[in-house]
């Protein structure tokens, strides 16, 4: 009867083990920033607390409400880190999403300075605006801090404008997923924390280009601009902050699907009320769009494609969401159905392609790779 009990007690230990190490979904939560890296200043705070006041908030409300999340934060205290060790911390854990937070500011001599206002969120890419390039600069230059930055950075300089051609000859394989989930963090910066709307944007910070995951960078408003930062450093303000990143990637995972096994824990165990219409219309589109398979292309070689749209569920053929492209073609990834189009054996031909037939229609298409059905770029 002992050794019996006894049992049970290993047995339910282990299952406990296994429930807290078994995770579906990685989410890294950076906050930028800490220790002698202070930031941007405001009257009476500093950048480097209001990110890591807002980073904890944002991961106990994923803790408490969403099981099958395994939450990373590479820093929970105040403490300084290098770009480097922050991306490396990420790609460790294997990480599905990295969210890296910050507080934005702009030049003491702007006469704007203390009424400019509100959010933005960046994903890595081109420097469409002279304004995208400085807040880049501004985030990429606490590199300086480092002992031979250079070599760690491969002779990247913050400061030149030359270095940043890098991002633009960069491919960002992560790159609509990021968008998708940077569209919603400003959805709910207006609506929960009442921001104003700065956009989706995109630049090229070091620390989203070195992270092998979906990733974006949000700046949650100016504190520079006394009335944003009583905001930012108030319990309420960085509450709302916090709700809004939650409810952004409450909606991500919506998105995803995740195989089911992220799910509300005021819901454990009961499927999602849309599930069934989502594997029927799966199922529907099943036979419509010809998958990627080894027998697309010659054993060995490298096939390059051009990919511009991801969704949760399956599309059929002619979808309206293709926009007129014929012949696409589609592979699963990590529960998502993503969509090609052509097919060239060298990334020269590719990106021919790419800048006349997809990049009109869809402005974040990029170049993938496939060897023998495998995705390899």
């Amino acid at each position: 009867m002992i050794r019996h009990h006894v049992l049970h007690i290993v047995s339910a230990l282990a299952a406990m083990l296994m429930a807290q190490t078994c995770w579906a979904f990685t989410l890294v939560i950076d906050a930028g920033h800490g220790g002698r890296d202070k930031g941007a200043l405001g009257v009476h705070s500093y950048e480097k607390n209001i990110n890591l006041a807002v980073a904890l908030e944002f991961g106990e409300l994923v803790k408490r409400n969403l099981d099958g999340v395994d939450v990373v934060f590479t820093r929970d205290k105040d403490v300084y880190l290098t770009l480097q060790e922050r991306c490396d911390i990420a790609n460790k854990r294997n990480g599905d999403l990295f969210v890296s937070i910050h507080t934005n500011s702009i030049a003491k001599k702007a006469k704007n300075r203390k009424t400019i206002h509100g959010s933005a969120t960046y994903t890595l890419g081109l420097h469409r605006s002279e304004e995208n390039l400085e807040v880049a600069k501004r985030e990429n230059s606490v590199i300086s801090l480092e002992d031979d930055y250079s070599t760690t950075y491969q002779g990247f300089d913050p400061a030149s404008t030359e270095s940043y051609i890098m991002f633009e000859l960069s491919q960002n394989i992560h790159m609509e997923q990021s968008v998708n989930f940077a569209t919603m963090v400003q959805r709910e910066f207006v609506r929960t924390a009442g921001r104003t709307d700065n956009g989706v944007r995109q630049a090229g910070f070091l620390v989203l280009a070195r992270t092998s995951m979906p990733a974006v960078l949000v700046e949650l408003d100016f504190i520079c601009n006394p009335t944003e930062e009583n905001f930012l450093t108030s319990q309420s303000g960085k509450k709302k902050m916090a709700n809004a990143l939650y409810n952004a990637f409450e909606k991500y995972l919506d998105g995803l699907n995740a195989g089911g096994k992220v799910a509300k824990k005021s819901r454990v165990g009961k499927p999602d009320k849309d599930t069934n219409a989502k594997r029927s219309s799966e199922a529907e589109g099943a036979e419509t769009v010809q998958e990627l398979k080894p027998a697309n292309s010659v054993a060995g070689a490298t096939v390059y494609k051009v990919q511009f749209l991801t969704s949760s569920r399956k599309l059929s053929d002619g979808s309206a969401e293709f926009k007129g492209l014929k012949g696409v073609e589609c592979y699963r990834d990590k529960g998502l159905w993503k969509y090609t189009y052509g097919e060239a054996r060298s990334e020269k031909d590719a990106l021919k392609i790419l800048k006349e037939k997809v990049r009109p229609l869809f402005k974040q298409a990029f170049i993938v790779a496939f060897k023998n059905g495998e995705r390899i770029m």
